[in-house]
């Protein structure tokens, strides 16, 4: 494993730790269900609702939140395999509240989701619309550390990966028109 990843798991131990400490029972519920807006089933219906105009005037967000949830997708199980990082081993005491999908943790697959369809549709409505969107999208991937199934370094990569794939949409959609 390299070297910077190593160093950056001892800080983000030391993070993870901090957040988990800090959990309250009335927060628990709101946070596994927060959490579900990164599983796959939820995010492509998502993404796919909007391409296909479920919300009319967002099919152009929706067709980028759909480009960068796949490629993100595609991107974070490449890296997952490469890197094979080991979920979280929370201390004595403290478990993680949910069960993971799989037992890697780098990149965050569910940060990267929500951010993939949220970023594209926070572009694609008024500022007062789209800061809460975001907000909701990034709030995807920090339930991943308050759950206890991802490090805070997993998830601000999945959430680049998702950047990348936004970024990435608008030229890949062309090549489709």
């Amino acid at each position: 494993m390299p070297t910077w990843i190593l160093r950056l798991g001892r800080f983000d131990e030391r993070i993870l730790h901090a957040v988990i400490v800090r959990r309250r029972a009335g927060l628990d519920r709101f946070v596994r269900l927060l959490t579900r807006l990164g599983d796959p089933p939820v995010a492509i219906v998502l993404a796919g609702g909007l391409a296909l105009g479920m919300v009319p005037g967002l099919q152009a967000a929706g067709a980028r939140a759909a480009f960068a949830l796949a490629f993100s997708h595609l991107l974070v199980q490449v890296l997952k395999r490469s890197f094979s990082r080991s979920r979280p081993s929370l201390q004595v005491g403290m478990a993680s509240l949910v069960q993971p999908p799989d037992r890697f943790s780098f990149p965050s697959g569910h940060a990267a989701a929500g951010l993939s369809v949220a970023l594209p549709l926070a572009m694609g409505v008024s500022v007062s619309v789209g800061l809460p969107v975001l907000l909701l999208g990034m709030g995807v991937g920090l339930t991943r550390c308050y759950l206890g199934v991802h490090y805070p370094g997993d998830v601000m990569a999945g959430w680049v990966l998702a950047v990348l794939a936004v970024i990435i949409a608008d030229p890949a959609l062309a090549l489709f028109r």
